[in-house]
């Protein structure tokens, strides 16, 4: 089975065929023009409710917004018929033109591209045009179509007539969006007349070698997806028919977006060759890494967004080791190969060394995200505010100078003027901005901050109301962002400053949410790699767990696991005085043969009912309930984990959107496009998925990392896994297929259909006898869709289960209703399954 091909398919020479129903994404493309954009400072309506949830947040106009608005209502713009081709955007991956991204500041963009469409005859041909931003058009050089609604991250769609001659007319459309940070920016052009259209690219070029840049834009991949040896390899599908110029750029992470790229190199892809190699992994830290692509045959080239992940780093077992040893050896490592933040400058000083080149570098650069106000500067200025307060005494006079300057500068709240995009809405950035509103006015009382006119103490008096209005939601409520291993690391940042720098109540306060914290980490944590269901997951964090910023908070605190370069709070940890609570230690790893569950729930209005199911070798945790049938975002609603390898991971979901590569909200494999019905049985998992008549994307599917298991079997619609004593079996109502080609080759597992039901099952053993048990156990299972569309899992020697869309899990046809409805989780202990 190979990945699907959306929209065209190859024609003539350097055409491409669009059928009804199918969109236009054969185009030559300007350069990306960006610009500053931030209108006039201005306070912000302040929407935060202190009700945090998983999605989209309607903020009303910024500044930057405002001043579009009002520059729409007067601009013209002038047709561009000539301009310089930067690069193709083919068929293959995406029904959208698409050139979504992060920028930290408000910045206007804008592109131009064009085409040749060809119809059968001459007329008026319909298209839908959806898209995030605004799209204007031409066809042979006359404006026939304007749609502006740049709403921020949301679609919007009409329908457009476009005159096209019988030879063909030249169609030339500007794409522009308004970037508040994370910007959706696309626009999708879909046919729907009753003829044939053909899309040629106006460019000199074989319809050959188009059609092979096509296929490599489409079909790359790294092999393997995790690089152990320090050599980055590339596959392709079918071989290169010429000598294919290959460029890799490795930009550092987004919060370092403005720095030079890690990596830039060259490679090329030989005629008659499926693999090329770039140099210079090698010299990369262990990360999971964004691989910008081009390929060039001649003038003509292709960009491509991929990623892979380097992994060199020995597993370390410090268990016999005190935490201050622990602390103090994970200091060491982020003074000496931490990522250059202000996480690092905090190692270095506290295990002794002096204010070299190093630290002042990192302070410069945190001063400019501070003062620039880019998003998610709040997640710095905390812990320059701890370095300030601990060791201001080992500055420079003029560092302490520009630290106080920038400090008094900043904007802490909507209720202070800006023209910024920094985003105060969500639970982990309101955190972080009223913890540094709240310990500069205490550093700084006597002071006044210029943004808000304000002395310190005020700031800080302020800042500590607003502290408990966040805290008294998620001790009502729990977190949006549960078990986060991109977020948790972020609510440390606030909640460490505290615990360390605050006082009276909110110090404690601070103090218990990381007991809390701690807890939820080491019952999801299963050697040395935090996991399970989250409330918001990205690509990186579900494909390269022991890379996460979380996953060196886990080796400290409970003594296995790695480290790596990340600093946003382990710094703060280490060089603190908090430690984990005991009971958090006693649930990270379970003895031989024993087994543990836990039931607790987080978010609002319970969000999340969280099940899981843990043994030292394999781990299965689900989101139970949700709102099955809604939009997802980000929530991760099963995942099973092994213990034998670090990447020995599966999950299912229903992909939210056409790109395996993509990073929108939800994307292919993080998040889900429809939400499931989850529920979890001891070691049984049960999703009944309904897509609704529309769905983008009309499957569900299973990600596997093959190569990270000892086996990867079928076993009728099985997908039967053994990484070490860990067994698990993945099985759907609809016929599973496994992907062969392209970026799902020897990861994903696919089932067609609108109504789905997916179970996972794990257990283990020690043999193959063991494993060839637990094959004979899902022989005897079956399981369905019945006539009344609720899922029916029936296995030997136990009760049947059923998933009821409406009414959830029955167990013998008994309800069973969630066992704990607290935020503390129930934890029993009871012998491990195995078969």
């Amino acid at each position: 089975m190979t990945a699907p091909r959306f929209a065209e398919t190859a024609s003539a020479a350097t055409g491409f065929a669009v059928a009804p129903g199918e969109t236009v994404t054969a185009w030559a493309m300007s350069p990306v023009e960006a610009r500053l954009y931030p209108g006039e400072p201005a306070l912000a309506e302040d929407r935060v409710s202190y009700r945090f949830v998983n999605g989209f947040v309607d903020v009303g106009d910024l500044p930057c917004r405002v001043a579009l608005w009002r520059e729409l209502k007067s601009r013209r713009v002038a047709f561009r018929h000539q301009f310089e081709i930067d690069g193709l955007y083919l068929p293959g991956f995406n029904r959208r033109v698409e050139f979504s991204g992060f920028w930290h500041r408000p910045t206007r963009l804008a592109r131009w591209l064009k085409t040749e469409l060809v119809p059968a005859h001459a007329g008026d041909y319909v298209f839908r045009l959806a898209t995030c931003g605004g799209v204007r058009i031409w066809v042979d050089g006359v404006e026939c179509a304007v749609f502006e609604p740049f709403r921020r991250n949301r679609e919007s769609e009409t329908e457009i007539r476009l005159p096209l001659k019988a030879g063909g007319s030249e169609v030339v459309v500007l794409t522009e969006e308004l970037a508040e940070r994370d910007a959706l920016w696309y626009f999708e052009l879909t046919s729907l007349g009753p003829d044939m259209l053909t899309a040629h690219l106006p460019v000199a070029i074989s319809g050959a070698t188009v059609g092979l840049l096509k296929d490599l834009a489409a079909e790359v991949r790294p092999e393997p997806l995790h690089v152990r040896d320090g050599r980055l390899r590339l596959r392709v599908e079918r071989p290169a028919i010429v000598d294919v110029t290959v460029r890799g750029r490795i930009q550092p992470s987004v919060h370092m977006s403005d720095k030079p790229p890690l990596l830039d190199v060259q490679g090329l892809l030989k005629a008659g060759s499926t693999t090329v190699e770039l140099p210079g992994a090698d010299g990369l830290a262990d990360g999971y890494h964004p691989l910008e692509l081009t390929f060039s045959v001649g003038d003509n080239r292709v960009s491509r967004h991929i990623a892979f992940a380097t992994f060199t780093a020995p597993f370390r077992d410090l268990s016999g080791r005190p935490l201050a040893e622990r602390k103090a050896l994970a200091l060491d490592y982020a003074a000496a190969k931490g990522e250059m933040r202000i996480g690092r400058a905090i190692a270095i000083l506290a295990t002794g060394r002096s204010t070299d080149a190093t630290v002042q570098a990192i302070i410069a650069d945190t001063l400019a995200t501070i003062d620039e106000r880019r998003d998610c500067s709040d997640f710095v200025m905390v812990p320059l505010l701890w370095l300030y307060a601990d060791y201001r005494d080992d500055l420079p006079e003029a560092t302490r100078h520009e630290i106080r300057r920038a400090v008094l500068d900043y904007r802490y709240w909507v209720d202070e003027p800006g023209n910024d995009v920094m985003w105060f809405w969500s639970e982990n950035h309101v955190l972080c901005f009223h913890v540094s509103q709240y310990l500069a006015g205490r550093l700084l009382p006597e002071e006044t901050f210029s943004c808000s006119g304000r002395r310190g103490s005020e700031q800080a008096r302020l800042g500590e109301e607003r502290l408990s209005k966040w805290f008294d939601s998620v001790e009502r409520h729990g977190l949006a962002e549960w078990n986060s291993a991109a977020y948790y690391p972020i609510d440390f940042i606030g909640l460490l400053a505290l615990e360390h720098l605050g006082e009276g109540a909110i110090k404690a306060r601070a103090r218990a949410l990381l007991d809390r914290l701690m807890l939820m980490i080491g019952l999801h944590t299963l050697a040395g790699v935090p996991a399970g269901t989250m409330g918001r997951a990205y690509d990186k964090e579900l494909r390269a767990g022991p890379l996460t910023e979380l996953a060196p908070f886990a080796t400290v605190a409970f003594g296995k696991g790695w480290l790596n370069d990340g600093v946003a709070a382990l710094p703060m940890f280490c060089s603190g005085g908090y430690e984990p609570p005991a009971a958090a230690c006693a649930v990270v790893e379970p003895e031989p043969d024993k087994a543990l569950t836990a039931h607790y729930v987080q978010g609002h209005d319970e969000a999340a009912r969280l099940a899981l199911y843990k043994t030292a070798a394999v781990q299965l945790s689900s989101m139970v309930d949700g709102k099955p049938g809604g939009r997802g975002h980000q929530q991760h609603v099963v995942d099973l984990r092994f213990a034998a390898d670090p990447f020995a991971r599966a999950w299912i979901n229903h992909p939210g959107e056409d790109d395996p590569w993509g990073s929108q909200r939800p994307s292919y494999w993080a998040g889900n496009g429809s939400l499931p019905r989850v529920a979890q049985y001891e070691n049984v998992a049960m999703l009944l998925f309904d897509l609704g008549e529309n769905a983008r994307q009309p499957f569900t599917h299973a990600y596997v990392q093959t190569d990270a298991f000892d086996a990867v079997e079928r076993f009728g619609n099985w997908i039967v896994l053994r990484a070490g004593r860990g067994f698990a079996g993945l099985s759907a109502t609809r016929p599973i297929e496994a992907v062969t080609t392209g970026p799902g080759a020897g990861i994903e597992f696919r089932a067609e259909g609108l109504h789905c039901g997916w179970v996972a099952l794990v257990g283990e053993g020690s043999s193959p006898a063991d494993f060839a048990a637990f094959q004979d156990h899902l022989a005897g299972v079956s399981m369905s869709l019945d006539a009344t569309g609720q899922l029916v899992f029936d296995r030997p020697g136990s009760a049947t289960l059923a998933l009821d869309r409406e009414h959830g899990l029955t167990v013998g046809g008994k309800s069973c209703d969630f066992p704990n409805r607290s935020l503390d989780p129930a934890i029993r202990h009871f012998d491990a399954y195995s078969f």
